[in-house]
């Protein structure tokens, strides 16, 4: 029997809450529906900003005092920094930051309660007070909030029965039109459960491409199936407990749904996928997609599920989305882009105190090799680093040591970055054993290189680093063997190992985020639970460490920095510690 490996927010720990009808009326509301003069769905825009970037009506920044003297602008403590996007608050050692979302706002928070079965249409928040012993009664925690209470709140600190707020909440400086803005938005949070979940199912769906190795495509789908078959075989123990549990577990077993996994099966090319993902929704909406495997970027599905606020979690592929701004897709790592940060944090951090010599990089324009090649190059030029040149050439074109001297001013480099694969990675390699001696570094990633590690010439092997963004072979093999007894007690038959790793991580992941979402089915909340989880190494064969943290969307944090020995066959060897990106 394993624990729950996803941390349940703090929301969960604390209070039942009471019932109250959501005000009819806002204060911020005109009698023409517009709310400070804007137009409502303007006013929600502009409220939705100031929640999470902390910017005004104007776009300026607002200010705020936080800890009683200590001034703040909403850019660097906005809402969304504690209570997430969802509104449903988090926990932060000692500090809780309560659930403001429009449902809250509009109920008691009871000091005591307990739950009733008969209420659980109603939500999490119901309690029935009759239920507990008259000794143990109390009053309300606070009264529901007023346009008004609520605007003193965020002002002054003071709740509505006058009682101070934690000192860590900001007193916001808010004029009447940011006010009335953000008070509309927060009476619109998460009030609405999200498509693909209704009363007795959550509908997921998984997409695979076409292009996809077939025997890939089964490594994926079979493993994830069998994990939500897992999870729906206990449906009738679950549902019967729902009518007639016990009433102190009304809301773990009312939240109970069966899961369902839909697959998209997209065809042609990436330009045409936007259009089929799109049917797929419109046919049959989905709470979130789960795993999924593309041949190719996964951008195409990335920006759909942008545009839709729909969660994708843990696809498998190689060429991620890399972005510091978007949400809705968790990746197991940034992919070939990662590699490149690795390479160049390490070169960095051993390159002598002065050393200006050129460092160049190849790569054949347009493959995965292209976004090492970025994500070295960002890394290295925001680190500082000069005289980088990048030399990328057409599939089929054959480097040779001439070329590398093109534009280097004369200047033979002393690191070469190959960032290539199959006969191209080889060619390259060869070229630089013939100038191995005036060279310090030839750096290639090992994705890339695959089996090819038996072709690298002997020549280069002794200045030959790699990238290795996965466990260590003795620790992966060890891990390994969890995941493929549990395909072979399901009569899985073993096939690509990463994959199905991959896939086994997943299903082990999501009950722990289900479970941590309760009744609130919303997608932010979903995302939040991911990103809550405890850093995990048990249940990954295929990388060291995985975690996630608030509004982090790649789990793999780090890459080794490898050295290939001698042996027959080659052997990796780490030089470098797990190197943190």
């Amino acid at each position: 029997m394993h624990t729950n490996p996803v941390q349940v927010l703090g929301v969960t720990l604390i209070l039942a809450l009471g019932i109250s009808a959501l005000p009819q009326a806002r204060a911020s509301d005109t009698g023409d529906g517009s709310v400070a003069g804007f137009p409502a769905m303007q006013a929600l825009a502009l409220g939705e900003r100031l929640y999470r970037e902390g910017r005004g009506v104007d776009g300026e920044p607002v200010r705020a005092i936080v800890a009683g003297d200590v001034a703040v602008d909403g850019t660097m403590l906005n809402c969304v920094s504690c209570h997430r996007r969802s509104g449903l608050g988090s926990l932060e050692g000692s500090v809780i930051a309560w659930p403001i979302s429009g449902k809250e706002l509009g109920r008691p928070r009871r000091r005591a309660g307990t739950w009733n079965p008969t209420k659980q249409h109603q939500g999490p928040g119901s309690t029935e007070r009759w239920t507990l012993p008259t000794r143990f009664e109390m009053d309300d925690e606070r009264p529901p909030y007023s346009d008004e209470a609520l605007a003193h709140a965020l002002r002054t600190g003071l709740d509505p029965t006058g009682r101070e707020l934690n000192r860590v909440m900001p007193r916001y400086e808010l004029n009447d039109r940011d006010m009335a803005v953000l008070i509309h938005y927060l009476r619109n949070l998460s009030t609405d459960t999200d498509p693909g979940a209704d009363e007795e199912v959550i509908r997921f769906a998984t997409v695979i491409t076409e292009g996809v190795d077939p025997a890939d495509r089964e490594a994926m789908l079979t493993t994830l199936q069998a994990h939500i078959d897992a999870r729906n075989t206990q449906t009738r123990p679950y549902e019967r407990r729902a009518r007639s549990g016990p009433f102190y577990k009304t809301e773990k077993f009312g939240a109970y749904r069966k899961l369902t996994l839909d697959v998209w099966e997209l065809t042609g090319p990436p330009d045409g996928w936007q259009a089929q993902l799109e049917a797929h929704y419109q046919e049959r909406p989905v709470f979130a997609l789960l795993g999924g495997i593309a041949a190719g970027s996964w951008a195409p599905i990335h920006a759909f599920c942008e545009a839709h606020d729909i969660p994708a979690i843990l696809p498998v592929t190689d060429q991620p989305v890399v972005s510091d701004t978007d949400t809705y897709t968790l990746y197991f790592s940034k992919g070939l882009y990662q590699e490149g940060e690795s390479a160049a944090q390490f070169l960095s951090a051993h390159r002598k105190a002065g050393d200006q010599s050129p460092v160049l990089q190849m790569f054949q324009a347009g493959t995965k090799g292209e976004d090492a090649a970025r994500g070295f190059r960002e890394t290295w030029e925001r680190g500082g680093g000069t005289r980088l040149y990048s030399l990328p050439f057409a599939p089929g074109e054959e480097p040779a040591p001439a070329e590398w001297m093109r534009g280097l001013e004369g200047q033979r480099p002393t690191v070469l970055l190959l960032w290539l694969e199959g006969d191209a990675l080889v060619a390259a390699a060869r070229a630089a054993a013939a100038v191995a001696g005036q060279v310090e570094a030839v750096l290639m990633s090992s994705r890339l290189a695959g089996t090819d590690l038996t072709r690298i010439p002997t020549e280069v092997r002794d200045r030959l680093l790699l990238t290795y963004p996965y466990s260590l072979p003795e620790e992966r093999m060890r891990r390994q063997g969890i995941v493929d007894r549990w395909l072979q007690a399901r009569d899985i038959p073993l096939g690509n190992s990463a994959i199905q790793a991959q896939m086994y991580f997943l299903g082990w992941m999501l009950p722990g985020a289900i479970g941590a979402i309760r009744s609130e089915f919303y997608r932010d909340y979903f995302l939040e639970a991911f990103e809550m989880m405890r850093d995990q190494h048990y249940a990954i064969p295929l990388y060291h460490r995985l975690s996630f943290g608030p509004e982090q969307r790649y789990a793999a944090k780090g890459c080794y920095i490898a050295r290939l020995l001698g042996d027959d066959p080659p052997r990796l060897v780490p030089v470098s510690d797990w190197v943190i990106n």
